[in-house]
């Protein structure tokens, strides 16, 4: 496989992480895992905290190879990938197209609708949108989020319209659009996708009553089952996570997330381009569950870098 290569084969590589969105944390730990395994399988690797510090060492002719592991804002969006590809030079990761709209949750609904892919019911909240109009229609049990940001930063269960305005002001704090949807009560499981394949799957046994941002990254009591399903099931959400992720335009690496209802039911919710890759993070365990060790998984995402993915964006 490519990345058996020799390591100075992949040049100097920055590994991005940090930046400026709300995801900034997250993104630190992240890139320091993932510069560690670099460094220990022998590549030549540093650490870069933000674009302006990336463009400075690529301008100085430091870096050769990009490894993105910033999550949200601009390492998400097709601003860094933009940059990178009118620099020609290879990085991790989906290009402009599958990084823009992955990370607009109300257009990656659109593409997945027209094409007939299951997701739940949803209202796009403009400035101005009338909130209580849009829950009506939806009915509740129900979803706030902002359009724009991961980590289920902003993100509030709805089950009356009493907790509607306080769900609406929480997500307002950040950038862009809101999304409503259409809460489906069930089991939440995600899928990784690796190079054109999708790992087993995780279901996501969170302490509390839902994922949430302590429930991921903090809490040692959420439970990840990996392969979270069994047989055709197992095989037929990974089918989906795939179909979802390559209709979205996604590529290399990435994650898929979604509900399965308590009929058995798919339902995907959002594609991230640049996953997690801390203690807590999902697509490691999945991974390891497919004979993946860490390491290993950091050189092969290393190695998509090169691959072609469909031309320039």
């Amino acid at each position: 496989m490519s990345a058996a290569r020799p390591p100075a084969a992949f040049g100097r590589v920055a590994v991005l992480y940090g930046g400026t969105s709300s995801e900034r944390a997250v993104s630190l730990d992240s890139g320091r895992n993932v510069l560690e395994a670099l460094r220990r399988g022998g590549v030549a690797a540093e650490g870069v905290d933000g674009i302006e510090a990336l463009v400075s060492g690529i301008r100085a002719g430091r870096y050769e190879r990009v490894f993105n592991i910033m999550h949200g804002g601009d390492g998400e969006n097709g601003v860094v990938q933009g940059l990178l590809e009118a620099l020609g030079v290879p990085y991790t990761g989906s290009r402009v197209l599958g990084s823009a709209l992955t990370l607009d949750k109300v257009r990656t609904k659109q593409v997945w609708l027209a094409l007939g892919l299951p997701t739940p019911r949803y209202a796009r909240l403009a400035p101005g949108a009338e909130v209580a109009a849009a829950a009506r229609t939806i009915g509740f049990p129900l979803i706030v989020k902002p359009s724009l940001e991961g980590s289920s930063v902003g993100v509030s269960r709805v089950f009356n319209a009493n907790q509607l305005p306080a769900a609406v002001a929480l997500a307002q704090r950040y950038a862009g659009e809101l999304l409503m949807e259409t809460l489906v009560e069930g089991a939440e499981y995600t899928v990784g996708i690796l190079d054109g394949t999708a790992l087993p799957t995780i279901h996501i046994v969170p302490p509390g009553d839902y994922y949430d941002y302590d429930a991921k990254y903090v809490s040692d009591a959420t439970q990840y089952r990996c392969p979270g399903l069994e047989g055709a099931a197992e095989a037929e959400m990974r089918a989906l996570a795939l179909a979802a992720f390559e209709a979205a335009g996604a590529s290399g690496w990435g994650r898929v997330d979604l509900m399965r209802d308590k009929a058995g039911h798919s339902w995907l919710l959002e594609v991230n381009t640049t996953p997690g890759m801390t203690s807590h993070s999902l697509v490691p365990k999945a991974a390891r569950a497919a004979g993946i060790d860490f390491d290993s998984l950091v050189l092969r995402i290393l190695a998509t870098s090169d691959a072609p993915r469909g031309g320039r964006p």
